[in-house]
Formats: structure tokens, sequence, C-alpha cells
């Protein structure tokens, strides 16, 4: 039967073989083992049928180039990592560093929180005068810095600058009449005086006449004298009795006129506290004029303008103190560690390239929505645990000057909780 070859392009009939030619392993066919089966290559182009070359074929009927191809091909081969051992090298020791940068950096990291949901805060309000007016003056501009006590507007102060000395002269007509009932008071009082010494004046004339009518009653009833002495004597002790009396009365008149002046002075006085108050309050309102800042900041949202007129309570500009703060909203599971006094490094979105440092000033005694307008109410059976957020408030310890900071700015704050060094600082402490 025909012999099929792999490897040829071409299946020969084999001619008939000599015994002598068929060999197998130094035995002939049939000898019971598995013999080699020689078999005639092609004749290859230029070459005499004579010069055949016999090729050996495998057991299995395959060339035994291609035999020894597949048994090459089973043969286990080297592992990688054993013909590289340099490339096991590198991957464990790059390996090593990145597990160390990695620890470096947890150990550091954990002793800093940081949230991006802060923003800077500041009491900022709105500047209204007390009086209405025309405003004569708007010394300010927009965005402008100013110090405490400079002016911010003007209005027209000629109509309470009259008024302010029409109640300096009520002030100095009460002052005045003062003055009039002290004079009554001391005219009062010589007034008393002259009333008293007519009082001892009485006195003593009626002890004369008693003397007088005693001594002529004698007379008259001894018959030395006559009855109209007596009646006489005993009449005028009537009349300086009379006359002590009516002394008497003038004198208590006159007290009680003193003490009159005494009620209208006070009243006077009064009167004058009053015109105080009044000249006070005008000038007062003459102050109120003018419109200053009570403390350092900056002008925001300008709306006055010269030769408009400003109701008492209209906002002619809000105003933004230089005391501004960061609050940030950090979540409740970052807090444990955190405490006032705790030092902070502020990064501002509108200037990246600065870091500003502050501290912890206060954390606020609860969530932020349990101060809200609407606080949740979790007792109505669909709660939902969410992680709430608190208010801590950072006080900023070196504001820049050089440029613009006001409420509502992104601030990204990281909170050191933690002052023990880390292993990075241990080592670059060491190195």
């Amino acid at each position: 039967m025909a012999l099929e070859v792999q490897g040829l392009n071409r299946v020969e009939q084999p001619e008939q073989a000599d015994p002598d030619e068929m060999v197998g392993n130094g035995q002939a066919y049939g000898d019971g083992e598995k013999g080699r089966v020689r078999a005639r290559v092609p004749v290859a182009e230029g070459r005499s049928p004579g010069q055949r070359r016999d090729a050996q074929l495998a057991p299995n009927g395959e060339a035994p180039d291609l035999a020894r191809d597949r048994d090459d091909a089973n043969e286990p081969r080297k592992g990688l990592l054993r013909r590289h051992p340099s490339v096991l090298f590198l991957g464990l020791l790059l390996f090593i560093l990145v597990a160390a940068a990695g620890y470096l950096y947890w150990d550091y990291a954990k002793r800093f929180e940081s949230t991006d949901d802060a923003f800077i805060a500041a009491r900022q309000f709105a500047i209204a005068p007390k009086v209405s007016g025309y405003l004569t003056a708007v010394p300010v501009t927009d965005n402008q810095h100013v110090a405490a006590g400079d002016v911010i507007a003007r209005i027209d102060e000629r109509d309470f600058r009259v008024a302010l000395e029409q109640a300096q002269a009520q002030v100095s007509s009460a002052e005045a009449g003062i003055q009039n009932i002290d004079a009554q008071i001391k005219v009062q009082r010589a007034q008393i005086a002259s009333n008293q010494a007519q009082v001892d004046q009485a006195q003593a004339a009626l002890v004369f006449a008693r003397q007088q009518a005693a001594r002529f009653q004698d007379l008259a009833q001894k018959g030395a004298g006559t009855v109209m002495n007596a009646q006489q004597f005993t009449s005028q002790l009537h009349q300086q009795e009379a006359a002590l009396q009516s002394a008497k009365a003038n004198l208590a008149l006159a007290q009680r006129q003193i003490e009159s002046l005494r009620a209208q002075r006070e009243s006077a006085v009064a009167s004058l506290a009053q015109a105080k108050a009044q000249r006070d309050q005008a000038q007062l309102n003459l102050s109120y004029t003018t419109v200053t800042a009570a403390q350092p900041g900056r002008v925001v949202q300008l709306s006055a303008a010269v030769g408009q007129y400003a109701q008492a309570g209209t906002n002619l500009t809000m105003f933004v103190p230089d005391e501004i703060w960061v609050a940030a909203n950090f979540k409740e599971t970052q807090l444990d560690a955190m405490r006032p006094g705790q030092p902070v490094s502020l990064t501002i979105d509108a200037y990246p390239e600065r870091t500003i440092h502050g501290h912890v000033a206060s954390v606020q005694p609860g969530s932020g929505t349990a101060f809200s307008l609407l606080p949740a109410e979790n007792a109505t059976g669909n709660f939902v645990k969410i992680v709430q957020r608190v208010p801590v408030k950072i006080i900023i310890d070196d504001p820049p000057t050089d440029v613009a900071l006001g409420p509502g700015m992104s601030v990204v704050p990281t909170v050191q909780v933690s002052a023990a060094p880390s292993v990075l600082a241990r080592l670059g402490a060491f190195l």
C-alpha cells in the first residue's frame, strides 16, 4: 500500500524492497518489536536515481525533523524569572519602595482632617442714616477699604443746625428762669428777716405794754391813778398783742413764699434738664448727618449718590468688616480628635498658590441642620441615618492685606488633629 511522508510534496509507491534493505533495529520485519521503516526519499532535481537518500521515519510515521521539533516543544522550558533574576530583584525592590512610601503617606495623612465644604464668613451689615435729608457728599466708592471713623456719606445739616440753635436757646432761657427764681428766693429771705425783726419788736412792745397796763391798774385800784389811764394802757396792751400776731403772720407768709419759690426753682431745673436733653438730641441729629464707619472694613454695593434724598433707615451701602473667619462644615466622624487651638492650613480657591495659617476657635455644639429653619425630624418613621456635618469656626492668624477676602469665598482647611510627629518627620529630623 502507499506510504505518506509528512513534509513531502508527493507520495510515491515504494519499490519492492530487498530483504537486505529492510532492517529494523538490527532485526528484520516480523521480529515482534517495532522497527524502523526505511523509506526512499524522492530524488531531488539534478540527482540520479542511484543517488537517492533514504529517510528514516519515526514509529508514528512522522518525519524525523518534525518529531524532533515536537520533542523540543514538549520539553519543560525555564520560567521568565529564572531566566531573568534581575527582573525579580528590581520588582521586589520596587514593591518595597512603594509599600514604604504608602505607609509613610498613610502615617502622615492620618494626622490631618480636611474638607472642601468651607467658606469665609463675616458679620456683614448694611449702613443706613438715622436722619433724613439730601446727600451732599459721598467720599467713598465701591470695594474701598475704610478705617474706623472714615466718612462714608454726608447729609445736608442746615435744618439740624437750626434745630440745635433753638434747643440751645431753650436751655439758656431755662437757666435764666432758674437765676430769676434764685434772686426771688434771696429777696424773700430778706423779707423773712425783716418780718422776724418786726415780730421781735412787737414782742418787746408787748412786754412793755403789759408792764404799763399792770402798773396803772394797780394805781387805779389804790386810788393813786385814774381809771382812764388804766383803761388806756390796757388797750395799748391789746394793740401790741395784735401787732405781734400780725408780725408773726407776716413772717409765716414770707416763709411759705420762699417754699413756693423753691418749688418753682425745682420746676425750672426740670425744664432746664428737658431743654438740655432737647439740645443734646439736636446735637446728636446734627452728628448723624455725617455717616461714618464704626470699624475698619470694605464698602460693598454702594448705592448712595450726591443729591439723593436718604430716608432714615434706608441702606446706603453694605459693609464687610475686616474681622473674618472660616466656617468649615466637617463630618461628625472627623471631630473625634479635633480640639480648639489646633493649627490649620487654609487654601483659598481664589488664590491657590497661597497657604494661610489659622487655628480652630470653636466647634458648634450641634449639627448644621439642628439650627436650620426646618430642622430634620427623625421621629417620623422614615429615618435614614446620614453622616451629619458640624460647623467649626477657624480664625485666620495672618490674613493677607494685598488681596480681598470676603464672605462666601471657598476654602479648603486642613486641621492638624495630632501634634505627634509622623514617621516621615522623624526621619527628616534624623537625616
